[in-house]
């Protein structure tokens, strides 16, 4: 494992919790004598193994009867139902650590568009409404749970990469080849579509094997 710098200035950031997992995670830094907030139990001054993560979260997901899901789609779940809750994007793009709020909306702009719309028809209703109608309205009922299923891609070939569907409108693909200083560095594309996803995965490889190439000739120059 090795501990290096965030990617970019944006991902220095300062998250703001609510008060209740404040109140967990205080208590729980009392029986931490560590620098790390999640150490290590069995190397000194190292934090968790991010794979010991992931078992954690795979037992819990099958404790609570929930189905799979990686760790990076909880950050997806995160940004998607902050958005459906009314937080506006400049704050998201603040919180999740991208550096534009320009890139929140390209990933998310299907849930921004949904929100448009929403905003359009409740418009439209208190246009056309009377206050009494209002209070004559049924109580909505709660919508019925989403029957999204996760694509699960077959097992692919070295070197090309991987596919994941986030939701039902949000492809991830990624690509995490190891470098000539023989560390992973991963990146990831994102898309509407499978289709458009793959396209734009094959493109990132393609770029990312031409620098890995120019890399190797700037270190055997040296």
């Amino acid at each position: 494992m090795v501990i290096s710098q965030p990617k970019t200035k944006a991902a220095n950031r300062t998250i703001i919790l609510p008060a209740p997992l404040l109140g967990v995670l205080k208590e729980y830094r009392r029986q931490v004598h560590s620098r790390w907030l999640f150490p290590s139990p069995r190397k000194d001054d190292l934090p968790l193994d991010p794979a010991s993560v992931r078992k954690h979260l795979t037992t819990i997901l099958e404790r609570a009867g929930c189905k799979h899901i990686r760790f990076h789609g909880l950050r997806h779940l995160f940004a998607t139902m902050s958005l459906e809750h009314g937080m506006d994007v400049k704050t998201l793009s603040t919180v999740i650590g991208h550096v534009s709020s320009s890139t929140t909306l390209n990933i998310y702009a299907h849930v921004t568009d949904e929100m448009r719309r929403t905003a359009a028809m409740k418009i439209d209703q208190g246009g056309v409404k009377s206050e009494a109608q209002m209070e004559n309205q049924p109580v909505p009922r709660k919508p019925a749970p989403s029957t999204f299923q996760p694509y699960k891609g077959k097992r692919r070939k070295p070197g090309t990469g991987c596919v994941t569907q986030i939701n039902d409108h949000l492809w991830e693909g990624r690509y995490s080849p190891v470098w000539p200083d023989g560390k992973k560095h991963p990146r990831n594309v994102y898309a509407k579509t499978r289709e458009d996803c793959e396209r734009l995965l094959a493109e990132m490889i393609l770029q990312m094997k031409v620098e890995i190439a120019a890399e190797k000739e700037r270190l055997n120059a040296n």
